[in-house]
């Protein structure tokens, strides 16, 4: 009895360890500009965004992203120029899904590694059409040549589950 005891805390202590494991990526190089990790169940796509330079979904877990690339180079010859990466956030999040109802967005989080900054925030509305609320981690990457739009979505009840995968695919972004 108590050897059965034992095998059955023994399996239930590695199943909890194998569920809290980190989901595995998958390593993206997009042309010779930038590269990102995305969890090993989404797959690049297209159709999405028409300004992505990167985009990936999961159908079946109602999930998906994209990354749009501003070249500051770019920005610049077409008038817009930002001192750093809060004036580039703010002049994003400002017009994001300005008239949807229930919109709430969060207080920005910076983080700096070497010399990539980092801004994120969650982002969520209420969808009139499917009468869902929706969910998007937002995150700015500020790089010596670029900006980064991070944006990932779930619906709002699924936020916890994939805000730390959404959170790893931001900082896993690098030019």
């Amino acid at each position: 009895m108590k050897k059965t005891f034992y095998i059955f805390v023994t399996l239930l202590c590695l199943v909890s360890l194998q569920a809290l494991a980190q989901t595995p990526t998958k390593e993206y190089k997009i042309g010779k500009e930038f590269q990102v990790n995305i969890p090993d169940y989404m797959i690049r796509t297209s159709g999405l965004n028409s300004s992505a330079a990167f985009q990936f979904k999961n159908d079946d877990k109602d999930v998906f992203g994209f990354i749009i690339q501003d070249s500051k180079d770019e920005l610049t010859s077409v008038g817009l120029t930002f001192n750093n990466t809060d004036s580039f956030y703010n002049f994003f999040i400002t017009d994001f899904i300005k008239d949807a109802d229930k919109r709430t967005v969060s207080t920005p989080i910076h983080t700096k590694k070497e010399s990539i900054s980092f801004i994120e925030s969650d982002f969520s509305y209420m969808d009139s059409e499917t009468k869902v609320e929706i969910y998007y981690f937002i995150g700015i990457v500020e790089t010596k040549s670029c900006y980064y739009k991070v944006l990932c979505c779930s619906s709002l009840a699924n936020k916890e589950k994939f805000k730390a995968e959404f959170r790893s695919i931001l900082y896993s972004l690098k030019d």
